[in-house]
C-alpha cells in the first residue's frame, strides 16, 4: 500500500434493527426503480449489503405482488423482475 494513503477504517456491522429499518426503506426506492425501469442497480460489495438488498428486494417483490430476483457479483447488485431476462453484470 502507498505510504500517502490512510488505510481505511474497518465497517462497523449493521444492528438487527438498523437491518430491518434499512430493507424497508430501501425497498421502497428498489419497488420505484422497477417501476420506471424494470431493473435496480447498487453497489453492493460486502456480504452485508448483499443481504441488506436482497432483504429490500423481497419487500419490494411483496409490495408490487410480483416475483423478483436479485444479481450479484461481488462488487454490484442488480434487482429485477423474475419474468425478464437475467442481467448482464460487468466486473
Amino acid at each position: 500500500m502507498p505510504l500517502d494513503i490512510p488505510p481505511s477504517r474497518p465497517r462497523t456491522p449493521l444492528t438487527p434493527d438498523e437491518k430491518v429499518r434499512g430493507a424497508t426503506a430501501f425497498a421502497e426506492l428498489i419497488a420505484e426503480h422497477l417501476r420506471t425501469s424494470g431493473r435496480f442497480r447498487v453497489t453492493a460489495d460486502t456480504p452485508d449489503t448483499v443481504e441488506l438488498f436482497q432483504a429490500a428486494a423481497r419487500r419490494a417483490g411483496d409490495a408490487l405482488q410480483r416475483p423478483v430476483v436479485s444479481y450479484s457479483n461481488g462488487k454490484d447488485i442488480i434487482v429485477t423482475f423474475a419474468d425478464q431476462a437475467a442481467p448482464v453484470i460487468e466486473p
